[in-house]
C-alpha cells in the first residue's frame, strides 16, 4: 500500500496501526492481557473504541492539523474552512471522551483500571495536537481536563516508550515554532502537562 505503519514479522506483512496493535498483543505470548484482553466481551469492547477512533477523532484530529499546521510544510494552501468544519469532529471528539469512553471508576478507556492498545491509539491521535503553538493547543485541549489527565496517566504508564516514540513530534514541533521572543525555549513534551496543571 506504501504507507506506515507497516510491519514484517518473519513471513508475515501487516498494515494499518490497529491490525499491527491487535496482532502483536496476539503473537507474543508475553504481553500482559490487559494490552488486548482474552476475554471476548472486553475485546469486544476495546475493538468498538478502535472503529469510533477512525470515523471520529482521527477524522478530526489528523484533518485540523493538515489544515492548520502542515499544509505549508508540503506547500498546500491554508484552509480554513476545511480546518473550522475538522475542529467541530475534533471538540464532538474529545467531548465523546470525556463523556462516554473516559467513565467509570478507572483512568482508562472503558473505565478501566490498566491500559489497553485503545490508549495507547487514542493518545496517539491527541499528540498530534501538540504542533499547534502553545495557545491554539491550550485553546483545543486546555477545557477537556478528564482527556488531559487521561494522556498524562498513559504517557505514564507507557514511559519512557512514550517519550522515544513521539520524539520525533516534538523535535516537528521546535521547528514549526521558534523560540518566544521572550527567549524562552520549548521544552518537548512539557505543553500538554503544563494545562493540565494550569486547570487543576
Amino acid at each position: 500500500m506504501a504507507k506506515v505503519p507497516a510491519i514484517i514479522d518473519g513471513r508475515f506483512k501487516l498494515f494499518e496501526s490497529h491490525a499491527i496493535l491487535t496482532y502483536l498483543s496476539c503473537a507474543f505470548p508475553g504481553v500482559a492481557d490487559h494490552w488486548y484482553p482474552a476475554d471476548l466481551f472486553k475485546r469486544a469492547k476495546i475493538n468498538s473504541v478502535l472503529d469510533w477512533h477512525h470515523s471520529n477523532l482521527r477524522h478530526g484530529a489528523a484533518n485540523f492539523i493538515r489544515n492548520t499546521v502542515l499544509a505549508p510544510a508540503f506547500g498546500l494552501p491554508l484552509n480554513p474552512k476545511a480546518a473550522a468544519e475538522a475542529e467541530q469532529i475534533l471538540t464532538a471528539s474529545l467531548l465523546k471522551l470525556e463523556s462516554f469512553w473516559l467513565k467509570g471508576n478507572g483512568k482508562y478507556l472503558l473505565g478501566s483500571f490498566q491500559p489497553s492498545i485503545a490508549d495507547i491509539s487514542l493518545v496517539c491521535e491527541i499528540m498530534e495536537l501538540e504542533l499547534l503553538d502553545e495557545k491554539e493547543l491550550n485553546r483545543v485541549l486546555g477545557p477537556h481536563k478528564k482527556v488531559l489527565q487521561w494522556i498524562e496517566d498513559t504517557k505514564n504508564a507507557t514511559s519512557p516508550h512514550f517519550e522515544e516514540v513521539h520524539a520525533i513530534l516534538f523535535k516537528a514541533k521546535a521547528k514549526f515554532h521558534k523560540p518566544s521572543s521572550t527567549g524562552a525555549s520549548f521544552n518537548p513534551g512539557s505543553s500538554i502537562k503544563a494545562i493540565l496543571s494550569s486547570k487543576l
